[in-house]
């Protein structure tokens, strides 16, 4: 299992940290739509290479029993293609993305220490993902811990413990600052009863957001523009460690890529960055699922994985 080295890595912060609205379906043919935000906006995704891989990816798209957007961008070159990418999706677990940016932004600005001692306690602990629910109690951890096992294990528990303490409105208030302000989280995670927004997250859940929002946080983490370029490139390197290999991974595993992924009945969610060794933003955001199983196979899954290995076959640098 490779839940073992993640729990340690998380549970030695010195070892650790010493370590690097919405609209219809839309697909760039030209300049790109009014709403692609800046950092993504590029004059030309017309190039033969764009164009059979918009072609390959929309045939998938197209053949999912659901609903999918994407926005993906080659940051090397500018090429850019999406569809629906000002269309609001379920984030699920990828909310945890913007969680960690604030969290690394208050750090920044030196309102916390991801050094600060968190404590867990019994009542602190929820279902789902993650490792925190099977630990003794008291147990104290540091901010990074919690954060490192949020992002890497998805760990609800984890991620209540962090939102305890940065407050839930300071992630929207980040993520407004940085011109994404579809991206909301709605409550912790498993605590949709204390939501901030119950009618937006009785639709859309634990969080809620678009793929050009998504992808435009990711593009923002690898030009070092989230934060800043230290903690932007730590915070990629902690969703390098993501143990998630069951989406953007599951046809390219091997391929260098920081990402983040969500699971719920109906939508699956997967965004990162590849180095192919351009660095390359995809975001692929499904809804509406007819397959809801949760096992590795599930459609959901299948076409995000197929999406990402598209991507990685047609930038890829040949070795």
């Amino acid at each position: 299992m490779r839940l073992l080295p993640v729990l340690a890595c998380a549970l030695a912060v010195s070892a650790c940290t010493t370590l690097p609205a919405p609209r219809a379906l839309a697909q760039t043919t030209g300049a790109p739509p009014a709403g692609v935000p800046p950092v993504m906006a590029r004059p030309n995704s017309t190039t033969p290479t764009v164009q059979a891989l918009r072609r390959t990816i929309d045939s998938l798209a197209d053949a999912h029993r659901g609903v999918v957007g994407y926005s993906i961008t080659n940051l090397a070159t500018g090429e850019h293609l999406e569809r629906r990418g000002d269309e609001t999706f379920p984030t699920a677990s990828l909310i945890k993305v913007p969680v960690l940016v604030a969290l690394f932004d208050l750090a920044e600005q030196k309102q916390l220490s991801l050094d600060d001692p968190i404590v867990l306690t019994q009542l602190d602990k929820v279902g789902g993902a993650g490792e925190l629910q099977f630990l003794r109690t008291p147990l104290t951890l540091r901010l990074w811990d919690v954060a490192w096992l949020m992002s890497t294990l998805s760990d609800n528990t984890a991620t209540n413990l962090v939102l305890d303490r940065i407050k839930i409105r300071r992630v929207w208030q980040k993520m407004e600052a940085l011109g994404l302000p579809h991206t909301k989280v709605h409550s912790g995670s498993m605590t949709r009863i204390a939501s901030v927004a119950p009618d937006s997250s009785a639709k859309y859940g634990l969080g809620v957001t678009t793929p050009n929002e998504m992808a435009q946080l990711f593009a923002l983490m690898a030009q070092g523009k989230a934060v800043s370029p230290a903690a932007d490139s730590t915070m990629l390197f902690v969703l390098s460690n993501n143990r998630d290999d069951s989406k953007l991974e599951k046809f390219s595993y091997g391929v260098p890529l920081a990402h983040k992924s969500g699971d719920v009945d109906q939508a699956r969610t997967d965004c990162g960055v590849y180095t192919l060794p351009a660095k390359v933003v995809v975001c692929v955001l499904t809804k509406e699922n007819r397959d809801t199983r949760y096992w590795s196979d599930s459609e959901g899954n299948a076409v995000i994985g197929r999406i990402g290995a598209a991507v990685v076959a047609a930038w890829r640098t040949p070795r």
